[in-house]
């Protein structure tokens, strides 16, 4: 025998029973794992005494490994506080997650977290778990833990929030938001679902403030200048939401939403050359299509140009005949054009036609209004009938009046 071979052996015997030991006292199976592999290292130095041929490079440096170097390694993360069990539930849990075994990689998180409540990957981890299959309670109960380890966690903050607000608790969820604000004012995610809140809670004022301090640290996002233009539509202050909806628009040409908006608001202003121009614009929307047809249509019979008109209407019946025709039969603006018009024998009939063509439905629900966006159209169409008789100055009254109040 070797004096290298025997310092080997002495050394690797060694570990394993400091290994099995460790095993015993903290009653942990997760150790076997370990145990076997160095048990084959020490085999390899076995048979190499026994058959007296030394080794190839290969099975030396796997010798070495096993034995030695990895229970020493196992030992040098427990010096600094990071034990050999939390690593192994760790890679466990994230192999069962890859083969989509959930409820393996949950066990593995739980037998982890049971252990060592301290582990903030495993709360981490096992949080995401419980959010994917819809517990979202427990979910939160993790995510809390993992703030409590990590406070400047602020993505669990985030996750939170937004559990809570999908659990239609939607104050809780606020104060969340404000709470992360405060911490990192810079979490864009943070400021959009706070101004979403506060807008379906009809806290517009309030929304303002949100979006308006978000833009201080994101001044090039389309979505918080395009609602806080949806924001200042709802507070009648339509100077600002146009300032708004232009900038917005700017900055992503494709959102046609507020190009749209600011056709309407250009209608409330009596501009029509403007209000033509981004209803065109508008007409690139599925979506938005049939009912900027419809409002051109309603201009150029404004204008005399009838056959434009006629063109208009009858692009908005063929892409929505449900919404369109009742609005043309009972829009007065429509009589000198409604004889040359093409609407359907059978409305109910031509709808089921719509209704049921896939790829209609495909992208119109790609291009779905949300909520607030629907509210934010029906307020604008509002006070555009309110004030289509009214003149310019008579507006311009109105709204300064108004925000004169609010202050």
């Amino acid at each position: 025998m070797k004096a290298e071979q025997l310092i080997f052996a002495i050394i690797a015997f060694a570990l394993f029973i400091y290994m099995f030991y460790k095993m015993i006292k903290e009653n942990e199976t997760s150790y076997v794992i370990l145990l076997i592999l160095q048990a084959f290292g020490i085999l390899l130095n076995f048979i190499e005494i026994i058959s007296k041929v030394q080794l190839n490079m290969i099975f030396a440096i796997i010798k070495y490994a096993l034995a030695i170097l990895l229970p020493v390694v196992i030992i040098a993360f427990e010096k600094n506080k990071i034990p050999y069990v939390e690593i192994v539930d760790i890679i466990k849990a994230k192999i069962f997650l890859k083969l989509g075994d959930n409820k393996n990689a949950k066990q593995a998180l739980i037998h982890l977290v049971t252990k060592y409540p301290e582990n903030y990957k495993g709360h981490k981890m096992l949080a995401e778990i419980y959010e994917d299959e819809g517990g979202m309670r427990k979910a939160i109960d993790e995510y809390v833990q993992a703030i409590d380890i990590h406070k400047r966690d602020y993505d669990s903050y985030y996750k939170i929030a937004e559990l809570l607000t999908n659990l239609d608790k939607q104050d809780e969820a606020a104060q969340m938001l404000n709470s992360l604000l405060r911490k990192k004012p810079d979490y864009y995610q943070a400021t959009v679902l706070l101004g979403e809140i506060l807008i379906n809670k009809e806290m517009y004022k309030e929304a303002a403030n949100v979006y308006h301090e978000g833009l201080r640290y994101n001044p090039t996002s389309y979505d918080l200048n395009y609602n806080l233009g949806l924001v200042y539509t709802m507070l009648n202050d339509f100077e600002n939401a146009k300032i708004c909806y232009e900038k917005a628009a700017e900055i992503n040409s494709l959102l046609y939403n507020a190009k749209y908006a600011l056709a309407e608001i250009a209608l409330i202003y009596k501009e029509i050359e403007e209000a033509r121009e981004y209803f065109l614009q508008a007409t690139e929307s599925e979506e938005l299509a049939p009912d900027a047809y419809y409002e051109l249509a309603k201009i150029e019979i404004i204008k005399g140009n009838k056959e434009t008109a006629i063109q208009y209407a009858n692009t908005a019946i063929d892409l929505n005949s449900k919404k369109i025709v009742p609005k043309v039969k009972s829009d007065p603006v429509f009589i000198p054009i409604i004889a040359r018009l093409t609407l359907p024998f059978n409305l109910e009939m031509a709808s089921m036609k719509q209704d049921n063509d896939e790829e209609y439905n495909k992208e119109k629900k790609q291009e779905k209004l949300s909520e607030k966006e629907l509210k934010a159209k029906e307020h604008l169409e509002e006070t555009f009938e309110i004030t289509k008789n009214i003149s310019y100055a008579d507006i311009e009254i109105r709204n300064r009046n108004g925000r004169n109040m609010e202050r």
